[in-house]
């Protein structure tokens, strides 16, 4: 348990002994083997590794968008491999939000409409969630760009308004997959600064980066190489080993 979970925490996102197999005989890949990771409520765990090492493998599986080969995913106590479709899309629109590498918004749909269709699709009325999307838009100073569409926009304009409609409501868990890939130094450290503000609310985050300077804004920061958990930091051995990584780059 990290150091600023209390002892009566449960934690919103538990994956235990977590195996992904891709392909089988001479064209098998062990993407995962075995991962046990926990993340508590207020925490920011940041990933680390190098490329096929299954940092996004891993986030796939814990948001509920791939199915592991074995072991157990469950999120504020539901085992989400277990449940049906429908149960499973429920609780993805209520408690997780998920940052994309290629941004996922839906061409046809303006920035607000974008954010604010997780939120229509889980009963909320169509003001409310407008409402609820342009403030999440405001927060990432992009009110104007409301009613634009995706191809209106820049791909650093994209990645923020993918990330508003991942912080958008009561998300108990954040995932976000190099949530900073297409910003520069300035906006992704705000953008890593409101997912901190999230998890200090009480929410639980996974960032996947390369990043050390991103990196730094975690909890804690976990290492994986060949499918495997090979390290783990807490924040004040992180910063110490982060900033050794960036001065050697």
């Amino acid at each position: 348990m990290p150091e600023n979970a209390q002892p009566s925490q449960q934690p919103v996102l538990r994956l235990q002994e977590l195996t992904r197999v891709h392909g089988s005989g001479a064209t098998e890949v062990h993407a995962l083997r075995g991962i046990d990771l926990d993340v508590f409520p207020g925490e920011l765990v940041a990933v680390m590794g190098p490329s096929g090492s299954g940092k996004s493998t891993l986030l796939t599986i814990a948001g509920g968008l791939d199915t592991p080969s074995s072991g157990r995913v469950i999120v504020e106590g539901t085992d989400i491999t277990t449940v049906g479709r429908k149960q499973l899309a429920a609780l993805r629109r209520r408690s997780i939000g998920y940052v994309f590498q290629d941004y996922n918004l839906i061409p046809a749909l303006t920035a607000a409409e974008n954010i604010a269709l997780p939120r229509e699709l889980d009963g909320t009325s169509a003001r409310k969630a407008r409402t609820e999307a342009v403030a999440a838009l405001a927060e990432m100073g992009l009110e104007q760009l409301a009613d634009r569409f995706p191809d209106e926009m820049s791909g650093g304009q994209q990645q923020r308004v993918a990330i508003a409609r991942a912080l958008v409501g009561d998300r108990r868990l954040v995932l976000a997959d190099e949530p900073t890939g297409a910003l520069d130094s300035e906006t992704g450290e705000s953008v890593l600064a409101l997912l901190r503000t999230r998890c200090d609310a009480g929410a639980a985050g996974v960032l996947v980066t390369h990043e050390p300077r991103f990196a730094a804004w975690a909890d804690r920061v976990v290492f994986l190489r060949d499918g495997t958990v090979v390290d783990q930091t807490i924040r004040s051995q992180a910063d110490s080993l982060l900033t050794g990584q960036a001065a050697e780059r």
